[in-house]
């Protein structure tokens, strides 16, 4: 697969949204920013977010919403590259954001959830019912790793459950082609969940350890999960990280395929183009976002601008 850099220099780049006009807004984690990358590479500030802005969409209301994580403390590695490391000592919670494009307003809409406080929001998409699934991963400190969950939650701050408790790191979420099903990506794991849907923000799964989804993975070795996105015919694309690059399974059998990207840290993939078929890929570590034609074109989101 020939890939082309689109942009470097950017602060552990996550959340890519691939927007009507040609350009991709995403979230640089360290920079703590929302932030449009234009085709020619260039890029600007939308908005300050403060913590750790991590997984982005485009609501019904064409706001952007952001889980943030609360923010990490960073280490730069031998090789050069940046990588998360730990709670920052002015961590106080993770929250939901909007962000109206127009304006450049920011609105925080949730940092709870029945009164228990969001820990570190990771990925988020919505439905066609206009709610949004996310991520909780948790947060990590020396002896103590929180577990995560899977919520769900109305973009007018109304209304917010948590869906699926107890997860270990829950990160990359995405919903089938039919909106029947949704699947997580655990970062530790290694395994890609995939829970059959009863409603808007209800699994047909019972909220019990011991009653498992589906699961995908995990891959051999050493292999971590990011975020993912879905193709058109329901591929489920995987960021993987230490194994960099992009993993696409198979919903009908489980097999996978591995698409090299060249940074360890390979976070987040996006589907745009008129075709669908032009991916863009998030590498972190190495601060860089580029572009790809892919084998399969990608699934419409719900909604874009």
């Amino acid at each position: 697969m020939e890939i082309e850099l689109v942009a470097d220099g950017l602060l552990f780049p996550e959340g890519p949204i691939a927007m009507a006009d040609g350009s991709i807004i995403l979230v640089e984690i360290k920079r703590q920013t929302l932030t449009r990358v234009r085709p020619d590479g260039t890029s600007e500030v939308i908005a300050e977010l403060g913590g750790g802005p991590n997984g982005a969409a485009i609501g019904p209301d064409s706001a952007v919403y952001v889980c943030n994580n609360g923010g990490f403390e960073w280490i730069e590695r031998e090789d050069g590259m940046l990588a998360p490391h730990g709670t920052p000592a002015d961590y106080k919670t993770g929250s939901i954001q909007r962000i109206d494009l127009a304006t450049r307003e920011v609105t925080t809409l949730y940092t709870e959830c029945d009164g228990r406080p969001l820990r570190g929001p990771n990925d988020i998409v919505f439905d066609r019912e206009g709610g949004f699934w996310f991520t909780d991963l948790g947060k990590g400190n020396g002896d103590v790793t929180q577990v995560g969950h899977l919520l769900y939650a109305r973009p007018d701050g109304s209304h917010i459950v948590r869906v699926r408790e107890g997860m270990v790191t829950p990160n990359g979420v995405g919903l089938s082609p039919n909106g029947r099903t949704v699947y997580v990506a655990e970062t530790t794991t290694g395994r890609l969940w995939a829970f059959e849907i009863a409603g808007p923000g209800q699994l047909a799964t019972p909220q019990d350890m011991w009653v498992a989804g589906k699961v995908y993975g995990p891959l051999p070795g050493y292999q971590l999960f990011d975020s993912l996105a879905v193709e058109a015919d329901g591929h489920i694309c995987v960021a993987t990280i230490v194994n960099g690059g992009i993993t696409a399974f198979d919903p009908t059998d489980g097999s996978s395929e591995h698409f090299a990207f060249p940074d360890p840290i390979t976070t987040n993939i996006c589907f745009g183009g008129d075709d669908m078929r032009t991916a863009w890929i998030t590498c972190s570590g190495t601060g860089k976002l580029y572009k790809a034609r892919w084998p399969r074109p990608g699934l419409k989101l719900a909604y874009n601008a």
